[in-house]
């Protein structure tokens, strides 16, 4: 079920790889590699750091089968169809959201620190888009500007967490902490919310009326 449950996250991500791409105006194989990147960058900068071997995509043939044909798919679709608005933020939330749960997962398997198990959740949410922004030429990336982005992953990370030391089955964890960080990024999204940035910005000032007045 969980391994379903990340697959979805994962065509999320090669989805959101190739509007990316689209709205760069890529080729094809930019689409492909976009999709692959935003894929399973995350995963792979996780299990270096945890010194997992192999890489867990190099020997898991449907997930490689589920980026390439969710890739193809979106490519067709947009050759006939207008890219919707916002569906890139919508679809990237969908897969920030499975992706970060699944790193806590991986973390808490690994017998780490619950501080370094928000990191690496974190890390595997956030990294597949800060490359496929990079690769797009889009800087400062997504995740560098005051949205809340990585907020949200650190949400979801701790939601999971507390789950997991509360008992709760890993089912009904991943769900529920997917669920807060979709929540807390269309939150954002709708609403409009940002984090402060670091430098103040001095309100302009209003022009002074003349001394005969204005009109």
């Amino acid at each position: 079920m969980l391994h379903v449950f990340y697959l979805v996250g994962i065509a999320a991500f090669a989805a959101s790889g190739v509007l990316a791409a689209h709205k760069a105006r890529l080729d094809p194989f930019g689409g492909l590699v976009l999709a692959f990147a935003a894929s399973v960058s995350g995963g792979t900068l996780r299990d270096l750091i945890l010194d997992r071997h192999p890489l867990y995509w190099t020997h898991d043939w449907v997930l490689l089968t589920v980026i390439t044909v969710t890739a193809v798919v979106t490519m067709v679709f947009l050759r006939y169809r207008r890219l919707p608005r916002r569906a890139l933020l919508t679809v990237d939330a969908i897969g920030l959201s499975v992706v970060t749960v699944i790193g806590a997962r991986a973390a808490i398997s690994a017998g780490v620190t619950p501080f370094a198990v928000i990191i690496l959740a974190v890390v595997t949410g956030v990294t597949g888009e800060v490359i496929r922004d990079l690769l797009c030429g889009e800087f400062p990336p997504l995740l560098l500007r005051e949205e809340i982005y990585a907020t949200a992953a650190v949400i979801g990370a701790s939601c999971y967490l507390l789950l997991h030391w509360a008992g709760a089955n890993a089912t009904t964890s991943a769900v529920v902490s997917a669920g807060a960080v979709f929540a807390v990024r269309m939150a954002t999204l709708y609403f409009g919310l940002h984090l402060p940035r670091l430098t103040h910005e001095p309100r302009p000032r209003r022009p002074k009326a003349d001394a005969g007045g204005t009109q």
